[in-house]
């Protein structure tokens, strides 16, 4: 009797559970179509400039202003997004010396030749927290000494050249619009609005909610041990472009990091700390760049949208070593608060494109000067 008791309560579970399984993986296989065809090229090759991007875009700069308020450390006001640094670095980027004349643009023209150079490793939040805590994690790199009229002129970084990442391949909005949305609800501490903004299904965001919860991961090893990624696309001469700095260990002598305690607030810095600084070992890294090809679809305009690797390999253009060095002093530590870095610190051979990266140019450039002019009056 218990035996027959126990398969018609098996049956009874089957029968409930069979169709909204069914209703699911049908669910997932319309899904999958739908995104096929929504996914699939020809993509234009040239940007496509929505007109109320700039409305959307002074939103922005308004909210960004008042999450850095919101966020400031004492009498400092921070960056709104990346606001801890574990630490800034001398280094140096070396182009291929056999590089391919197509990819001889800009800072890459010269094949063998060396920029000195500061890269500074971050977390992605716009306060500053544990390392431990699940986040997205960052790196800019500034070239010095680089010739040439820059697509910003005459606001002090004439000679800087920067390129800037962070740690996944795409981004969790694809456009300004849904940008102004998105950043407006977070900033207001509405976060479930960001990616479900009405009770219309029509307006839920559930692939790019899943894209941020993949983009707050889990702390690396050392912010020398983790790939970062441009997201957004930018020029090389005449190509469109994605670039990645990902970890070259090959290109330095052996060296194994300790394991470091991931329970303190500042490991990723301890880390740094302990390769650079402690064992005077360096950190090597490849610059590499990923070619458009507009028949397949790689756009510009959607940052959420990864670049399939199979349609377009990356090729490395350029290697970064960090040598031994001592970094972590107040005077290098307030140095590098104080950096700027902003894709648009650029050479026209390196022009970022797409609405995320015309955003940036606003959003950077208003609140690195907002936040430079309270901390000049703050400063004793």
């Amino acid at each position: 009797m218990l035996q027959r008791f126990w398969m018609g309560l098996g049956k009874l579970l089957a029968w409930l559970l069979l169709p909204p399984l069914l209703l699911a993986a049908v669910g997932l296989g319309l899904g999958a179509l739908y995104y096929h065809w929504k996914f699939s090229g020809p993509v234009a090759a040239e940007e496509q400039i929505p007109a109320d991007e700039g409305r959307y875009t002074q939103a922005i700069i308004e909210d960004a202003i008042r999450i850095v308020e919101q966020h400031r450390d004492n009498t400092r006001v921070l960056r709104d997004a990346h606001a801890k640094a574990h630490g800034c670095v001398k280094a140096e980027l070396s182009v291929l010396p056999d590089l391919h004349p197509e990819l001889r643009h800009g800072v890459f023209s010269e094949p063998g030749k060396t920029w000195h150079s500061w890269v500074r490793f971050s977390n992605g939040n716009a306060y500053p927290q544990f390392d431990a805590t699940r986040d997205a994690r960052g790196m800019a790199i500034k070239l010095l000494d680089v010739p040439g009229t820059k697509l910003m002129p005459g606001r002090g970084h004439d000679g800087e050249q920067d390129f800037v990442m962070f740690n996944h391949p795409v981004f969790f909005v694809r456009d300004v619009a849904e940008y102004r949305q998105n950043f407006a609800a977070q900033a207001s501490g509405q976060k479930i609005l960001a990616f479900f903004p009405s009770w219309d299904p029509r307006t839920w965001e559930i692939r790019h909610m899943l894209i941020a919860l993949n983009t707050l991961s889990p702390a690396p090893a050392s912010p020398v041990s983790t790939t970062y990624n441009s997201i957004a696309p930018f020029k090389l001469g005449p190509n469109n472009i994605k670039y990645r700095v990902i970890p070259a260990p090959q290109n330095c002598p052996d060296y194994q990091l300790p394991a470091q305690n991931s329970d303190l607030p500042n490991f990723l810095r301890s880390a740094l700390y302990q390769q650079l600084s402690l064992d005077r070992m360096p950190a090597c890294f490849a610059l590499q760049v990923q070619r458009q090809d507009p028949s397949r679809y790689m756009p510009l305009e959607d940052t959420s949208v990864e670049w399939s690797e199979q349609d377009s390999p990356f090729v490395t253009v350029a290697t970064l070593k960090v040598p031994p060095q001592d970094f972590d002093s107040r005077e290098q530590n307030l140095f590098c608060d104080n950096l700027s870095y902003n894709p648009w610190h650029a050479l026209p051979e390196h022009r970022p494109l797409g609405g995320i990266n015309r955003l940036r140019q606003a959003v950077y450039l208003n609140v690195s000067a907002y936040r430079q002019q309270r901390n000049a009056a703050s400063t004793p």
